[in-house]
């Protein structure tokens, strides 16, 4: 199998709309504590609809990655930033799955979930995790604190994953002048 120079136009379109929503999901997420109540719970709702679109196209991307080979990385490159640049991809790519699927634990575990059925978008009805739901209240509350502590803290890790994975295709850009962008435009 030949090795491509450039990521497919699925990859690609996968790659950017991904990082959109991100990028919308840590405005929502940041902006829900300052936002009056009326607000506050269409945030979140919307917040939970695009994380679980997050974790839909994340498996698909990764269905796709192992599927498709990604271009190599250019010989340039010492082995240290190669193995660099393969540990932030898996890193992010766990991620990925992981941050959502916290999300839907800590929103299973919440105390009125059972009352305010979850709908993405407001539309399509969406499960809560059934074993998180039939807890008893006590343990129930203590796993929702934990598994919000959990997706906070994979948030924060996601920020540096991110910046790192940003920095390093605009180092290899700019630095090395290595056409490291253009291999991931449309």
């Amino acid at each position: 199998m030949q090795i491509p120079e450039r990521y497919t136009k699925t990859a690609i379109a996968l790659h950017w709309l991904i990082a959109l929503l991100i990028l919308v999901n840590v405005v929502l997420a940041l902006s829900a504590d300052y936002l009056p109540d009326a607000w506050a719970r269409l945030v979140v709702d919307t917040h939970k609809s695009i994380g679980i679109t997050i974790l839909g196209l994340a498996l698909m991307r990764l269905l796709w990655r192992f599927t498709h080979r990604p271009p190599a990385l250019p010989d340039a490159y010492p082995r240290w930033e190669r193995v660099g640049a393969h540990a932030a991809h898996a890193l992010l790519y766990l991620l990925l799955l992981a941050l959502p699927l916290s999300g839907w634990l800590h929103d299973s575990a919440w105390k009125d979930a059972a009352t305010h059925p979850m709908k993405l978008y407001g539309l399509i009805p969406w499960p809560r995790v059934g074993w998180v739901m039939n807890m008893d209240p006590t343990s129930k509350e203590a796993w929702h604190d934990r598994f919000g502590d959990l997706h906070t803290w994979f948030g924060y890790v996601l920020y540096a994953a991110f910046a790192l994975h940003v920095v390093g295709a605009l180092k290899h850009q700019w630095k090395d002048r290595e056409p490291e962008l253009q291999r991931m435009w449309l």
